[in-house]
C-alpha cells in the first residue's frame, strides 16, 4: 500500500498542476490574465503570479463581473482569448453576462473556476454549489478537470485540457465562431504552499518547464487568418489573374463550391452590420468589400459598428435610418448583400423585410441563423473574401448602367439629407445654447482624433451615431457590444479595450455608466489611456423614444418604472476614485475640454441634456426627412 502523500506535497501538486494548465495555454497564445481574490482559487492566483515573469500580462480585479467584461474588451480588441480566475460559489455566477455576450458576440474568452473536490458536493459544504451549469448555455465548450483535484491529475491530461479549451474558444474545428470556454477546476486541500515551496517552484520555473513534470506534448497552434495583401492596390490589381482572386493561402472559392451568388451585374445594395470578425480578418474583408463595389457599384448601407464608414475607396450612407422613415421606392435594389447581423435600425430591418428583393447573407466564420427576418434566400459562413472570390471570375468588368443609376438615387438621397442635418443641427458647435443629443454625435464624429477607438455604449448612443454621426467624418475603429445588447460591464468593457489598444473613447449614457460603477477601480493599474463621455440625462433616454408614455400623466408613473434616474453624480463618482472630471458647460466648450480629457490618463467628461426635448427633437428630424423625401 502506497503511503499517503504529506500536506506538504499535495499543496505542492496542486500548485504544480496550475502552473501546468496556465503554461499550456500560454504556449497555445493566451496572453493576458484576469485574477479576482479567492482561497479555492489560491494554486491559480500563484501559478499566474509566478508565470507574470513569463509574460503573461496579469491583472487583477475585485468584482468577477466587472472581470470578467474587462478581459471581454481585451479579447475584442486584440482576437485573442483572454483569461478570467475565479474561486468557488456564486463568484462564477457573476461571469454570465460577460459570458452571454462573448457567446453572441463571437468573443473567445477563458473562464476558469477553482471548485471543490467531488466529495464536498452536494452534502452541504460551504460554498459548493452547481457552478458547473452556470455558464454551459453559453459556452461554445464545458472542460471539467478530475473530481478528485487538479493536483492528482496526469500531466499530460492537465495539458490536453487546456490545449482543448483555447482551441474551442477559437472556434475549434470551424463548426462554431469564437467564444466563451468554461474549465472548472476542483483543487482539494491543503491549498496553500509554503515559502520553501513557492521558491523551489519559482527557481524549477526559472529553469525551464520540463522540470515541473511537463510531458513532452506538442500543442498545435491556433488556426489563424492568412495575412492579407499589403494594400488594397495589391489586392484590386489581382482581379485581372486568369485564376481569380488568390492570395497566398487566402484562395478563391471554387464556383461550384455551395457559396450562394448574386449577380453584380444587376442593381443591389450592400447593408453592413456589426463586425464581428477577428481583428486578424478585418483587412482581407475591408478588401473584399472594395472589390465588390468596384465591380458592382453596389452603395453600402453600413452600420458604424461595421468599421466601413469613412473608409476613402468605399462609397457609404449613414443616413439610411432617416431615409427609410418613409421609403422612396425608386431606392428598392433587386438584390441585397447582407454582411453579418443585422444595424440597429428598426426601419431598415422593417425595409428589408417588405423589399422583393433577393437576400444573401455572408458572415466571417458564425454559422448560426442570423436573420431574425426570415428573407435571406441562403447564409454563408465563408467570409466576404471566400465570397467576393467565388463571385468575380474572368477579367475585371466595370457597373452596370441599372446598378449605377441605384448607386446615384442613393448618394443625391444621402447628400440631401446630410445637408438638413447641418442646417437642423448646425455645421458646428453653437457658440451659446443647451446641449442636444443628435448634435453631440455629429459634432463629436467630426471632432474626434482619426483613429481613436471609440466605443458606442448601447442604448442611446450607438442608436444616435448610427442615425447623426457625419457619414463624412475620418474613419476610426467603432467598437460596440450589441451581441445581447445589455449595459452590464460598459466601463470595464472599454477599460479592457484601452489596454489593449493603447487609447480609447467610451460614449455612454449614465445610467449605463453608473450599472458598472465598479469599473472605476481599474484606474490604478490601466496602462491604456481611456477618456469617458458621459450624457447625462437624468435616466434611461431611450425609453423616450419609446411609445410608453401616456396621457393623462397621473396613469403612469414613467419615471419610477422606465427612466429610473438616480441621484449620483457622475463627476463626484469618478473624482472620488482618482479620476479627472470636467463638466462641459456649453456646446462652445466642447473642442477645449475634449482636448483636455484625451490628454489625461484616464478621465471623464459630463454633458448635461433634456431626454425628453431630445426625444421630441429625434421625432421632428425624423418628420423632416421623410417630408423632404416626399417633396423631392
Amino acid at each position: 500500500m502506497a503511503a499517503e502523500s504529506s500536506p506538504v506535497d499535495r499543496a505542492e501538486a496542486n500548485l504544480r498542476a496550475a502552473l501546468l494548465l496556465l503554461g499550456a495555454l500560454q504556449r497555445a497564445g493566451l496572453g493576458k490574465a484576469v485574477l479576482c481574490p479567492g482561497s479555492r482559487s489560491a494554486p491559480l492566483a500563484l501559478a499566474a503570479g509566478l508565470l507574470q515573469h513569463r509574460r503573461l500580462r496579469l491583472h487583477t480585479a475585485l468584482d468577477e463581473r466587472s472581470a470578467a467584461f474587462f478581459a471581454l474588451g481585451l479579447a475584442r480588441a486584440t482576437g485573442v482569448p483572454a483569461a478570467v480566475i475565479t474561486t468557488s460559489g456564486s463568484a462564477v455566477a457573476q461571469l454570465l453576462p460577460a459570458c452571454v455576450e462573448a457567446d453572441h458576440g463571437a468573443i473567445p474568452l477563458l473562464l476558469l473556476s477553482a471548485d471543490r473536490p467531488d466529495r464536498l458536493k452536494g452534502c452541504g459544504a460551504n460554498q459548493s454549489v452547481n457552478q458547473e451549469d452556470f455558464l454551459r448555455g453559453s459556452c461554445r465548450w464545458f472542460g471539467q478537470a478530475s473530481g478528485t483535484g487538479m493536483g492528482g491529475m496526469e500531466p499530460a491530461d492537465v495539458v490536453a485540457l487546456a490545449a482543448e479549451a483555447y482551441l474551442r474558444s477559437l472556434g475549434g474545428n470551424g463548426a462554431l465562431p469564437a467564444g466563451p470556454v468554461h474549465l472548472n477546476l476542483p483543487f482539494d486541500e491543503p491549498l496553500h504552499v509554503g515559502a520553501a515551496s513557492l521558491a523551489s517552484l519559482a527557481d524549477s520555473l526559472a529553469m525551464g518547464p520540463v522540470l515541473l513534470g511537463e510531458p513532452a506534448l506538442s500543442i498545435g497552434a491556433p488556426t489563424t487568418t492568412p495575412a492579407p495583401p499589403s494594400s488594397v492596390a495589391d489586392t484590386a490589381s489581382s482581379v485581372a489573374e486568369p485564376a481569380g482572386l488568390v492570395h497566398g493561402a487566402r484562395a478563391a472559392v471554387s464556383p461550384s463550391a455551395a457559396i450562394p451568388a448574386l449577380d453584380p451585374d444587376r442593381p443591389g445594395v450592400v447593408v453592413a452590420g456589426p463586425w464581428r470578425g477577428r481583428p486578424q480578418a478585418w483587412q482581407a474583408h475591408l478588401d473584399a468589400l472594395i472589390l465588390w463595389q468596384r465591380r458592382s457599384g453596389w452603395p453600402v448601407l453600413a452600420d458604424p459598428l461595421s468599421g466601413l464608414r469613412g473608409q476613402a475607396q468605399l462609397i457609404c450612407v449613414g443616413g439610411y435610418d432617416l431615409l427609410l422613415e418613409s421609403p422612396d421606392p425608386v431606392l428598392a435594389p433587386s438584390q441585397v448583400l447582407r454582411l453579418g447581423s443585422l444595424p440597429a435600425s428598426r426601419r431598415l430591418e422593417r425595409w428589408l423585410a417588405g423589399l422583393d428583393a433577393e437576400q444573401v447573407l455572408v458572415s466571417e466564420g458564425d454559422s448560426r441563423p442570423l436573420d431574425p427576418l426570415a428573407v435571406v434566400r441562403a447564409q454563408t459562413a465563408a467570409g466576404l473574401w471566400a465570397w467576393v472570390g467565388g463571385q468575380l471570375e474572368g477579367p475585371p468588368a466595370v457597373p452596370s448602367a441599372a446598378a449605377c443609376r441605384l448607386a446615384k438615387t442613393w448618394r443625391d438621397a444621402e447628400a440631401r439629407l446630410q445637408v438638413l442635418l447641418d442646417q437642423a443641427l448646425s455645421n458646428g458647435p453653437p457658440s451659446a445654447g443647451a446641449w442636444n443629443e443628435p448634435a453631440l454625435a455629429r459634432h463629436l464624429s467630426r471632432l474626434l482624433p482619426p483613429g481613436l477607438a471609440v466605443m458606442l455604449a448601447n442604448s442611446s448612443p450607438v442608436r444616435d451615431w448610427e442615425t447623426f454621426a457625419d457619414p463624412a467624418a475620418p474613419s476610426r475603429p467603432m467598437v460596440g457590444f450589441r451581441g445581447a445588447s445589455g449595459i452590464d460591464g460598459t466601463l470595464s468593457e472599454a477599460c479592457g479595450l484601452a489596454e489593449a489598444l493603447g487609447s480609447c473613447l467610451l460614449i455612454s449614457g449614465d445610467l449605463a455608466l453608473l450599472h458598472d460603477a465598479n469599473g472605476w477601480l481599474w484606474r490604478p493599474q490601466l496602462q491604456g489611456r481611456l477618456t469617458v463621455l458621459v450624457i447625462d440625462n437624468g435616466g434611461g433616454g431611450i425609453f423616450e423614444q419609446l411609445p410608453i408614455r401616456v396621457e393623462p400623466a397621473e396613469l403612469l408613473d414613467f419615471d419610477r418604472l422606465f427612466a429610473m434616474p438616480q441621484p449620483v453624480d457622475p463627476l463626484a463618482l469618478a473624482q472620488a476614485h482618482g479620476v479627472p472630471a470636467r463638466l462641459i458647460a456649453s456646446p462652445a466648450a466642447l473642442p477645449e475640454d475634449l482636448a483636455w480629457a484625451l490628454a489625461q490618463p484616464f478621465s471623464l467628461l459630463v454633458v448635461r441634456t433634456d431626454r425628453r426635448h431630445d426625444a421630441e427633437l429625434r421625432r421632428r428630424l425624423r418628420t423632416m426627412a421623410a417630408l423632404a423625401s416626399a417633396s423631392r
